[in-house]
């Protein structure tokens, strides 16, 4: 087979670890593969190819990773690339979060739309575009990125368009969601049959007892059919959710959302929540929306505190994790990655279905063509196939082309270092709209585009410009310091020291 499988952003522990663990579960893959990490943070990136290394000789694999922070070196003769990055880390990550709290935009994850998510994009398309440079010059010819980045679509859209390499974007989220469908149909079903007299036992129901059709853009994909039992779920998901004992207190703005579109969306119900107009405009009403026992379900700042957590464990307690046991590379011991398969099926023609980033081109037919779904796809040797969908329904799809126009402008004003175009953006963004009017966004923008500087290149004239706006202009009075409506602290390590296992599991969880 021989293959080179190259990791951008391999600093990241929680996905390059998973995914050569996954890739080296593959015998067929395994027994010829040259894999290369590249990171410009040195001191995360051999702190992870330590791990990996001791991994792969653990199991007695013969194979040595080449670790540098050279990326052209890396992407040498490259098959297949993984984009793992964050462009600027957890510094340009805290102003995602903090400039717009400042303005009222209490965000949850600021990763894929609003404020912080349109600026991450800025900051990752740029780089991106420089990857893509460096695959072309000396990757193989064929070369496919697979990129886990955020905000994935308009990193996917950039990437296709401008960057001139054939691009995947991967995500787990219709993953997650598939699961919890499959757990209301399994209370909905046997609360059915205890009902029914002479009827015993209990049935579970897994993720492979239900067929799911899932379109949409990335963390905006809805779930349209639900088959179970050679019937549709989908009229009966919203009494199901709402009797689930979890669900019914974690999901709020997603059962909200399938209550008004008639159909359940991927995403985590606090990435949900920031990604439209109706369920953090209010500082007073984000608590009725949210649930505090996990990040996920819509803390303020959540994703910056684990991630601040994560790595910040990850760095002092590293010792620890190489007095670990190993990971064994296991067949069923593999994750629900896409990334794995899609390169197993691409090498040995096992067909793999999973759900994938790509661009339309007309498989949803009420979406742009120009515009980065996320669909149905199957893989085998002869590569990446995607089949019509068809129509979203029109409310669902209506959701999609909001999130759409903004991601297009943020695409266009990353490629051009227009900040027009960016602006116009953060105006659309339903959030940010929702907040904000017109001059604090552009006050915010100016000083975003400040605070990124030194990841922004592309914005050299207009950050002059805004630098000289903010110091001359009368300053729109803000809130600054304004901690949120669900803020928590972020934990010291000698906080985390006191459950460490927890402190590790986030670890490796979290910074993807």
């Amino acid at each position: 087979m021989g293959i080179k499988v190259a990791f951008i952003g391999a600093g990241s522990i929680g996905f390059t670890r998973g995914i050569l663990s996954d890739l080296l579960a593959v015998r067929d893959i395994r027994k010829d593969i040259d894999v290369s990490f590249t990171d410009i943070d040195c001191k995360n990136l051999d702190m992870v190819y330590k791990l990996c290394q001791r991994d792969i000789e653990s199991n007695g694999i013969k194979l040595k990773i080449k670790a540098t922070p050279d990326r052209r070196e890396a992407l040498k003769g490259a098959k297949y690339v993984f984009n793992c990055s964050r462009i600027g880390g957890l510094e340009a990550f805290s102003t995602d979060i903090e400039i717009p709290l400042s303005y009222g935009i209490d965000q949850c994850v600021g990763d894929t739309l609003c404020a912080g998510g349109i600026m991450y994009g800025q900051r990752g398309i740029a780089a991106v575009l420089d990857f893509c440079r460096d695959i072309k010059d000396v990757s193989a010819p064929d070369a496919i990125m697979l990129s886990y980045g955020n905000p994935n679509a308009m990193l996917t859209w950039a990437a296709n368009k401008y960057g001139g390499v054939k691009t995947i974007g991967l995500c787990h989220g219709v993953m997650g969601g598939h699961a919890q469908i499959a757990s209301v149909i399994e209370l909905l079903y046997n609360k059915a049959r205890k009902a029914k007299k002479g009827t015993k036992g209990y049935r579970e129901v897994g993720v492979g007892d239900v067929d799911i059709i899932c379109a949409g853009i990335n963390h905006q994909t809805w779930y349209t059919r639900a088959l179970f039992d050679g019937e549709d779920w989908c009229p009966r998901l919203l009494d199901g959710f709402g009797q689930h004992p979890t669900y019914k207190r974690t999901e709020k703005v997603r059962i909200d959302m399938l209550r008004r579109f008639g159909y359940y969306s991927t995403e985590s119900n606090g990435h949900l929540s920031e990604y439209v107009a109706w369920y953090r405009k209010r500082p007073e009403e984000i608590a009725r929306w949210i649930d505090m026992n996990s990040w996920i379900d819509g803390e303020t700042g959540g994703y910056l505190r684990v991630c601040t957590e994560g790595r910040n464990w990850f760095e002092t307690d590293f010792p620890n994790w190489m007095k670990e046991p190993v990971r064994d590379f296991d067949s069923w011991k593999r994750s629900h990655e896409h990334g794995s398969y899609i390169i197993e099926s691409l090498e040995t023609g096992r067909v793999y279905r999973g759900h994938f980033n790509v661009p339309n081109r007309g498989c949803i037919i009420n979406l742009p063509d120009d515009a980065i779904v996320e669909v149905p796809g199957y893989v085998d040797r002869n590569g990446i196939n995607i089949p019509i969908v068809g129509e979203l329904p029109m409310g669902c799809a209506a959701v999609c082309n909001n999130s759409i126009s903004v991601q297009r402008l943020a695409v266009e004003a990353a490629v051009h270092g227009d900040d027009m175009l960016l602006r116009q953006a953060m105006m659309l963004d339903p959030l940010t709209g929702a907040v904000c009017n017109p001059p604090e966004i552009w006050q915010m923008t100016d000083e975003m585009l400040v605070a990124q500087e030194k990841w922004l290149p592309q914005y050299k004239v207009a950050i002059k410009e805004a630098k000289s706006r903010l110091k001359s202009k009368k300053r729109i009075k803000t809130r600054k310091g304004y901690k949120g409506s669900a803020r928590l602290k972020t934990k010291t390590v000698a906080e985390m020291k006191k459950d460490r296992e927890a402190a590790s599991k986030n670890a490796a969880a979290s910074e993807k």
